[in-house]
This record gives C-alpha cells, structure tokens and sequence, in this order.
C-alpha cells in the first residue's frame, strides 16, 4: 500500500482526464468537418470554387483550402484517434474498479441487482460485467483507430481502398464511444464504495504507510539520504517479520528514537498530514 489518499481524488483525476477528452472530441470534430468540391483532382477544373464555399456552408462545414479528389485522412484519423483516447480512458477508469473489486480488496463494487449472476458455474461471484464489457470495446476503438492512419496512404490523388474501411470504422466508432459513455455513467452512478474496507486495506500495512515521512524527517535530523532510507527500512522490515505495528518498530529503533521526539513521532504517524491539500486540489481541477 502507498501514501494514504482518498477516493474522492482518483474520481476528480478521471474528472479531470475526461474534460481533456471533451476538449479533444470538439478539436477532432472541427479537424474532420471540412468538405470539397475541388474535381477530380482538386484543381477545380469544372467548378468554380465559390460553388464549393457554398455548398460547404450550406453544410455546415469549412472548405477544405487544397484538397484531391478527396480531404485528406489525417483529419479522419485524428478524429478517430481522439475517439480511441477516449475509449482508453474509460478502460482506464474500468480497470481499475475491476482491480479494487478484488475478493482481496474489496474497496468498490459495480451495482449487483437481485437475480443478476456473475458466473454460471459459481454462483457466489460478483463479477464487473459492465467494466470488463467497456474493457474490451475499447480495443475495438485503438484497432479502429489504426485502420484510420493506413486509410492515409492512398495513391496518388486517391485511390478507393479507404472507403470500405470508413464505411465501418467512422459508425462503428462514433456508435461505440456513445455506448461505453453511457454504460460508464451508470457503472459510476451506481458504484458501491466501501469506506470501511479502504480504511481496513490502510490499516493492515500497520502503520507502514507513514514510512516516507520518518525518511524525511531523519533527513531533516542530519541523516544522508541514504542513512535515512536503511534506517526506515529496517524498521519496517522488522515491523514485517515480527507482525508489529511500524511505530512500535520505530521507538524500539535506536537511530529514529534518538533523532525524533515523541511529539514529532505522533506528527508522523497523522493521517491528516497527507490530505491536508485535498480541497486544494479539487477546486484547482474546478470541483
């Protein structure tokens, strides 16, 4: 277990990622809405541009300032990219309720409705379904995402060969993101946290947690760097071996007991000293 947090920063992290995800979803869009009507090779020789800027507006969209017989893809593939980011993050998130519903960590789990089943061979499992279906789209959406890149290399002015790959690719995608957005707002709406199994996985390192903070006060006694980390580390490996609480360990520690002090020691050992900046940190992200 690391330095102790909360759970209310891992959710404004995602907060956080997805506003960038927002802000490139509305950049891909306006890279992609972009149209021609330039000939067959784009040297407009049998329209005149201005019917090309009309029709455009008509559309809703910017004419493209050179062009072939087609736009070019990279605006298709940066879309699909950034439809792909997208998607990744949301596996990202998913992993990881996967990852704290472990049996062994129990912290959060995905909405069990009466009657639903996890497994049809073990009836007793509680399985992320949703997380574990969202974790698998996303992959569908980066391979998607590579097809994107090789409908850029087209042959001269454009040969057909990407076609066939956006008739599937551009609504497949679009389609897919829509869906694993809706299905990640309900797995969050729903999620169920378990305050109490956070604060007993916190508590079953026995205080060890606090190990980065003795490193740097001994620092601050005089200690290298060096001596500082050996010192701490002995202390929690024979915390470890001996089944003890870290801060026991430590006062029985010559080296520590001789450069802290009793009250520096309970200092250490507050948790509130590794939240003190939370709220900070949630109206920085504008929460």
């Amino acid at each position: 277990h690391a330095e102790p947090m909360t759970f209310g920063l891992k959710m404004a992290l995602y907060f956080d990622e997805m506003n960038r995800n927002l802000e490139r979803l509305k950049k891909a869009r306006a890279i992609v809405s972009v149209g021609k009507a330039s000939g067959p090779v784009g040297t407009y020789s049998n329209i005149d541009p201005f019917v090309e800027e009309y029709i455009c507006k008509k559309l809703g969209l910017k004419a493209a300032r050179i062009s072939t017989q087609i736009v070019q893809r990279d605006r298709h593939a940066e879309f699909l990219t950034a439809v792909a980011i997208t998607g990744t993050s949301l596996e990202k998130f998913a992993t990881e309720f996967r990852n704290l519903q472990h049996t062994e960590i129990g912290e959060v789990e995905e909405y069990f409705a009466r009657g639903q089943k996890g497994s049809s061979a073990m009836p007793h499992k509680v399985n992320p379904i949703l997380c574990e279906r969202i974790s698998g789209l996303a992959r569908i959406l980066r391979a998607n995402s590579h097809a994107a890149m090789d409908n850029m290399v087209l042959w001269h002015e454009r040969d057909i060969s990407h076609s066939s790959v956006e008739r599937v690719i551009l609504p497949d995608s679009t389609i897919l993101l829509d869906y694993m957005l809706n299905k990640f707002t309900d797995i969050v709406s729903k999620l169920v946290i378990h305050e109490d199994r956070m604060l007993e996985n916190l508590n079953r390192s026995k205080g060890a947690v606090f190990s980065g903070k003795v490193l740097l006060r001994l620092v601050d006694k005089g200690f290298t760097r060096n001596e500082a980390y050996d010192i701490t580390q002995r202390i929690a490996f024979t915390a470890k071996k001996e089944a003890i609480d870290f801060k026991d360990a430590l006062l029985r520690d010559d080296a520590a007991r001789g450069a802290l002090g009793a009250k520096e020691v309970e200092e250490i050992f507050d948790i509130r000293h590794y939240i003190k900046n939370v709220d900070r940190i949630f109206r920085r992200v504008g929460i």
